[in-house]
């Protein structure tokens, strides 16, 4: 079983009681909008996590030169697919389902909304998140994260949590 921290939206702040939700995951993951390099870094060495990620509209060429536009890689028995600006169930940007359907992802992640959400679209057979945001900038009134699990073929034990 792997447990997964999911983050997105940070804009250059991350709240260090992330750490602590995400101490007893095995990766991070986090959809774009970092806001700089150094967010990467203090997930690196506050966390024992893997870092996986992409990058988002707002960031450089450091986050850039670190994470790619469009992320898939297989997570045990789930292949997955991160793009910062997705859209969501049925309402995909452009290009979008192409690419699920093309690497056959069971999973589908995105932020740029700044909406969490969590749906399952029965058309493509893949579950979408989008874990809100963690930063402070943007219209959001509560700061969010997602913690799940990924066990073989299974996506379970989403939990939301709100940095305030």
């Amino acid at each position: 079983m792997t447990r997964i921290g999911l983050i997105s939206d940070t804009h250059g702040f991350l709240d260090e009681s992330v750490f602590m939700h995400f101490s007893a995951c095995d990766e991070i993951w986090h959809a774009g909008d970092w806001g700089h390099e150094g967010i990467s870094d203090m997930l690196q060495k506050n966390t024992r996590a893997t870092i996986r990620g992409v990058w988002g509209n707002i960031d450089g060429p450091d986050i850039r030169a670190l994470y790619p536009e469009k992320l898939f890689f297989r997570c045990e028995e789930v292949n997955v697919f991160i793009k910062h600006i997705g859209g969501y169930p049925p309402k995909y940007v452009k290009g979008i389902k192409e690419d699920i359907a093309a690497n056959n992802s069971q999973l589908f992640i995105s932020g740029h909304s700044h909406i969490l959400k969590i749906l399952f679209d029965p058309a493509l057979n893949c579950l979408h998140m989008n874990p809100g945001a963690a930063g402070r900038q943007g219209w959001q009134t509560v700061r969010t994260l997602i913690r799940f699990s990924i066990d073989g073929k299974d996506i379970k034990d989403a939990e939301v949590i709100e940095l305030g």
